[in-house]
């Protein structure tokens, strides 16, 4: 991961912080309805607040594909931010030229602006020179704070790094030390849970982490591909059968380089994908043609439980079964509270990232009890599978 320059030292006082945001946020009834991206960001925003910089949040939401869409405009997301967080927040209707302008003028030193919707602009998406530049008029230096925006290449995550002073935010550090001490220089051994629907979303993945954990643990409708492709039957469940050849070489893959493959020997059944249907749990050998498997049996969970006690980190990405529905995610939770436990004992690093993952982790309510759990989505899978990210390389240069 290359060098980048934080928030420590930095010179902010009168002058304007340009600081790139997530504020993506998830919206019900025209409210916010979540506010984890807004609690992140804001350790950031308020120390520089504090420094006397006037601070300028810049953010996408939604996708208005260059257009300006009523609907998709950050004002609600700017009011909801300056109660939660108890400041005051002005809000600008544009993020470039003479309204944005005039709202940075009018903040005192320590003052936040939250500019409107930078992919009102199709110059945002094209990473355009011309758009990042007039960005850059606006702003002393540039503040990156959105790692789960840092996939893209966009004028305001790439480009602008590169026209003003750079520095990665807190929560953007955050991130990278914790990405960096689960798969860059982690302790030994190193546990990876990969799980979820499809193996076709995750082979980038597979592949670079059979080369980089010692135990990788495939759980989900993942599975039912590989034990498929291991001959076994698996009845009506999810399974990309045209992958068993891909599924065969991952598995050779990983035994040559010394990665150990852990699959489920036993697994919850049911005739049904519905919330409480009759199951049973049975070896995998013994699944019937009208049966699914939902979830990893409690030997296989029980298994786990004992060889994640012997690692030192852990990296998770998806559910090991459809958590969603009881009672299907017993495996999954029973693994996360031991991952929790682990943690809070000082004996495992624990990092997990994805959708799914962070709502199963907050079903199971051991959130708080990892080491970190990210919020970034496509840059955690992609940083995952070992790509490098514009918005984090931009920093570094």
């Amino acid at each position: 991961m290359a060098a980048y320059k934080t928030l420590d030292g930095i010179e902010a006082a009168g002058k304007t912080a340009l600081v790139r945001v997530d504020l993506n946020v998830p919206m019900q009834d025209g409210k916010v309805s979540d506010f984890t991206r807004v609690e992140r960001v804001a350790p950031t925003v308020r120390e520089l607040a504090k420094k006397g910089a006037k601070v300028v949040l810049l953010s996408h939401f939604g996708r208005p594909k260059g257009q300006a869409v009523p609907e998709m405009s950050l004002a609600a997301v700017a009011d909801a931010m300056a109660s939660h967080l108890e400041m005051n927040i002005a809000f600008g209707k544009d993020c470039i030229g003479a309204d944005a302008k005039a709202v940075i003028d009018g903040l005192e030193n320590g003052g936040v602006t939250l500019l409107e919707n930078v992919r009102y602009h199709a110059g945002e998406e094209k990473n355009d020179p011309g758009f990042a530049a007039e960005l850059a008029k606006l702003g002393d230096f540039y503040v990156n704070d959105a790692f789960s925006c840092s996939h893209r290449a966009h004028a305001s995550t790439e480009a602008l790094a590169h026209l003003l002073p750079a520095f990665a935010g807190r929560n953007m550090e955050a991130e990278l030390k914790a990405l960096s001490a689960a798969l860059e220089a982690p302790e030994r051994p190193v546990m990876a849970i990969v799980g979820g629907a499809k193996i076709s979303t995750k082979l980038d993945l597979l592949f670079n982490l059979i080369e980089k954990v010692d135990h990788l643990v495939i759980g989900g409708g993942m599975a039912n591909t590989f034990l498929n492709a291991q001959g076994i039957d698996v009845g009506a469940s999810l399974c990309e059968h045209d992958l068993a050849d891909t599924a065969s070489e991952i598995l050779s893959k990983a035994e040559t380089v010394g990665c150990n493959i852990f699959l489920q020997a036993d697994a919850v059944l049911a005739k049904e994908f519905k919330a409480n249907a009759e199951n049973r749990t049975a070896p995998v050998s013994e699944v019937a043609s009208d049966e699914m498997m939902l979830d990893m049996g409690a030997t296989s969970a029980v298994d786990l439980k004992t060889k994640l006690a012997s690692c030192k980190t852990l990296i998770w990405n998806g559910p090991l079964g459809a958590f969603e529905i009881d009672p299907f995610g017993a495996a999954t939770f029973t693994v996360a509270e031991e991952a929790a436990k682990l943690t809070e004992e000082g004996k495992l690093v624990s990092v997990a990232g994805g959708g799914d993952t962070v709502a199963a982790l907050a079903k199971a309510g051991v959130s708080d009890s990892f080491t970190y759990i990210s919020t970034a989505g496509g840059a955690f899978l992609e940083w995952m599978e070992g790509k490098e990210l514009p918005g984090v390389k931009a920093l570094g240069q």
